[in-house]
C-alpha cells in the first residue's frame, strides 16, 4: 500500500513540476524578508472568477461606481488573485491556507504546480495554519486522489472556526447558496482530524506567529501577527478582501461576508492597527502577490503594494 501511495503522489508531483516550468515567473508572486532569520513568499493558487454583485450588491451604487472608476477597476468583472503565504525560519516551513484544490473552479487550485518553484515538495511542509474554511482556503488539503496533500504537516485551526463548520446544523443554517461550502469544509476537516491542533485568539501558535481574531467574513476567521526581531507583518486572509473598497470604505458591507456588520468592524480595527504600527500586510486576495503596506488618508486607508 505504501508503494502505491508513493507512486500516486510522485505522479502528481512530477506532473505539477512539468506544469510549473511554464509558469515560474508567476508562481512566486512576492517575497518579504522578515527580520534576520525568516522570510515569507506568496505563492499563486490562481484566481477566482465571481459575479461582481456577490461582493458589491449591497453597496451604494453611485458612490461605488465613482470609487471603482477612481481606482481603474472594471465593475463588470471580479477576478481576485489567490495568494498563499509560505513562511520559513530555518526550523519551520509553514503554509497559511492551502488553496482551492482540484474541485472548486478551474481558474484556482494551482498550488501543487507552484510549490515546486520554491524548491520544496509537499512533504517538506511542517505546519499548515488556516485563516478560515471557505473553499478557496481549505479544499486544497486533498489532492486529486483524495489523499492529504501535506501528509507530514500539523494542521492548525482556530477553535471557533472549526466548531462552526464541524457543527452538523451549519449546513442547514448557512443558506442554500453556501450549503456546498459547509459540506466541503466538513469533508476536508474530517480528513485532517488526526493531524489537527487548535488555537484561540491571542495564542502564539509557533514562535513569532500569533492568532488575531478577525471575525465576520466567517464566524471564526483569524488573522495572524508574524514578528521576527523588529520586523512585523499582519496576514489578514479575507478580512481585507480587495485593494480598493475594503480600504477606502471599510464600513461598507460586502456580500462575501457571512456577518457583514462584524466584518466591517474587523476591517476598521485591522486597518487602524496596521497603519498605526506601520506593519506590512499580506492579503489572500490583494493584487500582485498581496504584500504591501497601509497608509491612512483622512478617514480612509490606502493599500500600497510592494514593488
Amino acid at each position: 500500500m505504501g508503494g502505491y501511495e508513493l507512486s500516486r503522489r510522485t505522479f502528481l508531483y512530477n506532473a505539477a513540476c512539468f506544469a510549473a516550468l511554464g509558469a515560474q515567473t508567476n508562481a512566486v508572486r512576492a517575497e518579504l524578508q522578515l527580520g534576520p532569520s525568516a522570510r515569507i513568499a506568496t505563492l499563486s493558487d490562481g484566481h477566482l472568477t465571481l459575479p461582481p454583485e456577490m461582493v458589491f450588491g449591497s453597496m451604494p451604487k453611485d458612490e461605488l461606481i465613482q470609487l471603482l472608476n477612481r481606482n481603474q477597476v472594471d465593475a463588470a468583472k471580479y477576478e481576485p488573485e489567490c495568494n498563499l503565504a509560505l513562511y520559513r525560519d530555518g526550523e519551520n516551513t509553514v503554509l497559511f491556507d492551502v488553496g482551492a484544490g482540484p474541485d472548486f473552479m478551474p481558474t484556482s487550485g494551482k498550488l501543487l504546480e507552484t510549490i515546486e518553484t520554491t524548491g520544496l515538495s509537499p512533504e517538506d511542509v511542517s505546519h499548515v495554519i488556516f485563516t478560515h474554511a471557505h473553499p478557496d482556503h481549505v479544499w486544497g488539503v486533498l489532492d486529486d486522489f483524495d489523499d492529504l496533500l501535506f501528509p507530514n504537516a500539523t494542521h492548525h485551526f482556530g477553535r471557533k472556526e472549526w466548531d462552526y463548520w464541524w457543527n452538523p446544523s451549519t449546513v442547514d443554517t448557512i443558506g442554500e447558496d453556501r450549503a456546498a461550502f459547509a459540506v466541503g469544509a466538513k469533508r476536508r476537516m474530517a480528513a485532517v482530524e488526526d493531524q489537527v491542533a487548535f488555537f484561540d485568539d491571542g495564542q502564539e501558535i509557533l514562535p513569532g506567529i500569533a492568532a488575531r481574531a478577525s471575525y465576520g467574513h466567517t464566524p471564526g476567521h483569524m488573522a495572524f501577527e508574524i514578528r521576527n526581531g523588529s520586523a512585523s507583518v499582519m496576514l489578514v486572509g479575507d478580512a481585507l478582501g480587495n485593494p480598493h473598497v475594503a480600504f477606502e470604505r471599510p464600513d461598507w458591507h460586502s456580500g462575501t461576508d457571512q456577518d457583514p456588520k462584524s466584518a466591517a468592524a474587523t476591517r476598521n480595527s485591522l486597518l487602524d492597527q496596521i497603519s498605526h504600527e506601520q506593519m506590512k500586510i499580506i492579503g489572500f486576495h490583494l493584487p500582485n502577490g498581496g504584500i504591501g503596506r497601509v497608509e491612512k488618508t483622512g478617514s480612509a486607508y490606502k493599500f500600497i503594494g510592494e514593488p
